[in-house]
């Protein structure tokens, strides 16, 4: 783990407390190229109404919109929690160079699923996962237990 990772994922934690401070599922993204933050996202789906607003997908959207292209093939995506079927396709798609992925979905993430991301794109995980974990186990804990 390098400590260019650390950050990276801390600044994806603090995109995933926007989303918890919006009642959210606190899922949080950011695209990087060059040591430099050309997308961020959080979870927009109950505000905007719109399913597809996951995290990645606003990253993506975001980071393509400051390359003006659709290939982020010398990107890195760092998400706080291991994306979903939708989002591993809209990687696919990107070509994105590197996903660093902090906790792991083994209900509803992509690999859990037998989904493949592009061929060419490096996969790492478990980086601040307790911490990414905690902050969605702290928040679907409130949401059973709210009376």
């Amino acid at each position: 783990m390098e400590l260019d990772d650390l950050y990276f994922m801390n600044q994806a934690l603090l995109e995933a407390e926007k989303s918890l401070e919006k009642s959210e599922v606190p899922v949080g993204a950011v695209i990087v190229v060059d040591q430099k933050i050309i997308g961020r996202g959080h979870n927009l789906i109950e505000k905007l109404e719109d399913a597809t607003a996951h995290a990645e997908m606003q990253a993506i959207t975001a980071a393509s919109n400051f390359l003006n292209g659709k290939f982020l093939d010398q990107c890195t995506l760092y998400v706080t929690l291991e994306p979903c079927t939708m989002c591993a396709g809209a990687l696919y798609w990107t070509r994105i160079n590197r996903v660093v992925i902090g906790a792991m979905d083994f209900k509803r993430g992509y690999s859990s699923l037998g989904i493949k991301l592009h061929p060419k794109t490096k996969v790492s995980h478990g980086i601040l996962a307790e911490e990414s974990e905690k902050l969605l186990n702290d928040f679907f804990y409130l949401r059973r237990n709210k009376k």
